[in-house]
């Protein structure tokens, strides 16, 4: 079993965030241990409140399990910080040979900013050197790099050092769901039928299952084909278990 690595904040109502990223590891074979940048008061509507947690205690908390895992990948939402960025990044630094998963979180479902422009300039600088695969979505990815058209944003990405990119393209019209991949030798659509609704924790759900198949060793395109048919399945499983988006039955038999 591989131990894969989840940083990214706590969501209460359990669609997105740490709790998504525990399902979507466990159901594709790996073991999440986690790093909470944040607790958060939200819900399936919008988030109301970010409360990162202290730097020194998220260093301490990577320190641990640092020493007492072998860590086969590594999966990074929500930062919430410029401080725990900085941690994140020291972290990358002194492991650069575990493979990166980073799904670049900066803004709520309901709209709300979960992300500064130090951040992102820290994500831009430090964390995506070390990046195997970004997984944004075409709002995500204009906004880190001031580009419109997606394969601009993904040409800068690669040029900031990412080793490949994921443009999801769930935020598109249309009946078919278009995510782009591009590793800097040309580009792959991956295409799959739109579903009805709005989801809560796609994103986490996506980039955590690709953790645990890089864990595994597989090549990327492999490992995307499988995350994303596994994220499919969860999504035409999704429930409306609040007022607002559905939640991902990530978990068979759940």
């Amino acid at each position: 079993m591989k131990t894969i690595l989840a940083i990214g904040g706590h969501d209460p109502g359990g669609g997105a965030g740490i709790q998504a990223d525990i399902e979507a590891i466990a159901a594709n074979g790996g073991h999440a241990v986690t790093a909470i940048t944040a607790l958060t008061v939200q819900d399936t509507v919008n988030v109301s409140r970010i409360e990162p947690v202290p730097p020194e205690l998220f260093r301490e908390v990577l320190d641990v399990l640092d020493g007492d895992f072998t860590i086969d990948a590594i999966k990074i939402g929500l930062i919430g910080d410029v401080g725990i960025a900085g941690a994140i990044a020291g972290f990358l630094e002194r492991h650069p040979d575990i493979p990166v998963v980073l799904d670049p979180v900066l803004a709520a479902g309901g709209g709300r900013e979960l992300s500064s422009q130090a951040i992102r300039d820290l994500m831009l600088d430090r964390i995506l050197p070390h990046v195997s695969l970004v997984t944004p979505n075409l709002p995500e990815a204009q906004r880190l790099t001031g580009e419109s058209d997606a394969a601009a944003c993904a040409s800068l990405l690669l040029e900031r050092g990412a080793q490949a990119v994921l443009i999801t393209g769930g935020h598109d019209d249309g009946d078919t769901v278009v995510n782009r991949w591009f590793d800097g030798n040309g580009e792959q659509r991956f295409e799959w039928e739109r579903l009805e609704g709005e989801f809560h924790g796609s994103g986490c759900t996506l980039a955590s299952a690709v953790a645990v198949f890089l864990a595994r060793e597989m090549p990327v395109k492999l490992a995307l084909r499988l995350a994303q048919a596994f994220t499919h399945d969860a999504l035409a499983k999704a429930e409306q278990l609040g007022r607002g988006q559905k939640i991902p039955r990530r978990i068979a038999g759940a």
